[in-house]
């Protein structure tokens, strides 16, 4: 594993754009970042895929744990909402059981799951398609760990005959252009397997007093939604959802993964499991990252070394609660701190993608694309 520095192309602007990636640049610097890029070679592309298919199996074991032991109390989730995790667990209505794994990684020992984002995972597009126009422009027939978009296509048309048509997809339109662009394309590959598509943001769904409705009045009867569950069960119409004749892709169940909640659990379950960091729900002795149960694009993290705060980052979100996490020490390349995320369909690691920071990954990271050697 090693970092490549590259000179861009010198219209990648005009290419990504042209591929869907409008919002390319934050605060004067680029996001997508084709100065560079990671090579792996098979080994440790195989240590990867194995690493994500092996903590999918982990996440199943503590869903399982977690609703059997009524654990619901540690993930901040509303009363009325238990009985709908619970039914949907059980009961395994169709979803694209997709998501990204976030791991430490520094090419030689096991990976390390930072958290599980599968409930509303961004940077997909450029993971999936971006990153793969880069490869055959830069470095034609040469491989990339990147088979998510023919993943997820085949995964909508295997779901599509159990779907009521059609699937609106929804996003909340104030806020990160990035929502809208991932609802767009997610809705180009369900057209692709075969799955009608309507678009509507998340303010403009409304309750009929019998079920969601678009504003045309077209009844919703099932919702691709990139908001998060939190964030739903919380709306004025929240409780209400439990009424709701709808299909919801991803199912409601998807709140006991995508909550950081879920490390301690795996934790306890799992002890010193190799692609494990330890977590708890108090605070840890030595270096650790204090992370809220519930947030995003890294926001509310805090990393101790040495007894000191290293890094913060601010934001609106902890009311629910935190979680401890051992220190993973990132490979440092002069600065660029990658953390991998790996993309996973229906239990299969399809692909994954890199983004760079310092000690903690937020929504100022960069996007690196990568080659696998030989």
């Amino acid at each position: 594993m090693r970092r490549q520095a590259l000179t861009p192309r010198p219209d990648w602007r005009e290419r990504v754009e042209a591929l869907g990636l409008v919002w390319h640049t934050a605060a004067d610097q680029p996001y997508w970042n084709e100065a560079a890029c990671y090579r792996f070679d098979r080994r440790q592309i195989r240590q990867i895929e194995q690493a994500t298919e092996e903590l999918y199996q982990l996440c199943l074991t503590a869903g399982q744990h977690i609703v059997d032991q009524n654990l619901f109390h540690r993930f901040g989730i509303p009363d009325f909402a238990v009985p709908l995790i619970r039914k949907a667990w059980n009961e395994e209505p169709p979803a694209l059981n997709y998501g990204r794994f976030d791991l430490g990684y520094d090419g030689v020992s096991p990976p390390k799951m930072f958290e599980f984002n599968c409930d509303t995972p961004t940077s997909l597009l450029e993971a999936a398609v971006i990153q793969w126009d880069w490869l055959e422009a830069v470095f034609p027939g040469q491989d990339q760990f990147n088979g998510i978009h023919d993943a997820l296509i085949a995964r909508w048309r295997e779901i599509a005959p159990a779907l009521p048509q059609p699937v609106h997809f929804t996003w909340a339109e104030e806020g990160a252009a990035e929502d809208a662009v991932t609802v767009a394309y997610m809705a180009d590959l369900a057209r692709e397997g075969g799955v009608q598509s309507l678009p509507v943001p998340i303010h403009r769904i409304e309750w009929t007093g019998l079920r969601f409705a678009d504003p045309t009045g077209n009844p919703i009867k099932a919702l691709y939604h990139l908001y998060p569950w939190e964030w739903l069960v919380r709306e004025g119409y929240g409780s209400r959802i439990a009424h709701a004749p709808n299909l919801w892709i991803e199912p409601i169940w998807k709140m006991i993964w995508s909550n950081k909640a879920l490390l301690p659990i795996l934790w306890d379950l799992f002890p010193n499991h190799p692609n494990l960091l330890e977590a708890a729900f108090e605070p840890l002795p030595g270096d650790h990252a204090r992370k809220p149960i519930l947030a995003r694009e890294g926001a509310n993290i805090s990393i101790v070394k040495d007894g000191q705060v290293a890094e913060a980052t601010g934001g609106d979100y902890g009311d629910e609660g935190h979680v401890w996490q051992r220190l993973y020490d990132l490979p440092d390349f002069d600065g660029h701190r990658p953390v991998i995320g790996s993309w996973i369909v229906d239990g299969a690691a399809v692909g994954m993608g890199i983004r760079e920071a310092g000690l903690i990954t937020g929504n100022t990271a960069r996007f690196v694309p990568h080659v696998i050697e030989g």
